[in-house]
């Protein structure tokens, strides 16, 4: 019993923090913010976290873990889910939100190395190696380069569509930017196979209700 509060308390702070990072950004969170959001003392924050700092660096190295692509897919195909599944998911989860408002201050909290830029590539080179040897990639095709240029282009949209639509038209964003990077990074066969945006998220539904 003790360890399931425990739990759920860390589990309070955690999206407290995620949604008040996302609203208040680095410099405006306080831990008491943060306990009030929470519904909690001082006293239970500090139990369980030291800082503000300890709770954002949580937040940014955790930011894959709630993005799931529809289906099970490989290669160019789960690139695509992934950076799609991010875009919608960022809509409603307050700790996607939070990593997209803290993007710009990780210097204050984590090592370079581990950042959520990195963190991205990495993903996405895994990816794009699949994609190589699935012979998916055109033979030219520089994939540190371009996963690069689409963590990139992923953190731009999401700054751009936070200004002008609250990111409502994220997912369009990036849907748009692999269009335009498709023709230089795969062959023409596997570029025609890819699934975007609606079409992906009816598959999901057809494959949980059959």
């Amino acid at each position: 019993m003790k360890q399931e509060r425990a739990a759920r308390t860390r589990a309070a702070l955690i999206r407290a923090a995620a949604e008040t990072f996302a609203e208040y950004g680095f410099a405006g969170t306080t831990v008491s913010r943060i306990a009030e959001r929470a519904g909690l003392t001082l006293g239970a924050m500090y139990f369980h976290f030291k800082s503000k700092e300890e709770l954002a660096r949580l937040i940014i190295t955790s930011q894959p873990e709630p993005v799931l692509p529809p289906l099970d897919s490989q290669g160019l195909q789960h690139a695509v889910d992934l950076t799609l599944a991010w875009a919608y998911e960022l809509l409603d989860n307050p700790v996607l939100q939070a990593g997209a408002r803290l993007v710009m201050d990780q210097r204050l909290f984590i090592e370079p190395h581990v950042n959520s830029y990195r963190q991205w590539t990495g993903i996405l080179l895994d990816d794009f190696e699949q994609a190589r040897r699935r012979r998916e990639l055109r033979a030219d095709a520089d994939t540190e380069a371009c996963a690069r240029l689409i963590v990139s282009s992923c953190t731009g949209a999401q700054i751009h569509t936070q200004l002008e639509t609250s990111h409502r038209d994220l997912p369009a964003r990036v849907e748009e930017m692999w269009r335009c990077l498709l023709p230089a990074l795969a062959v023409p066969s596997a570029a025609k196979k890819l699934v975007f945006g609606e079409e992906r998220v009816k598959e999901r539904v057809k494959a949980t209700s059959s």
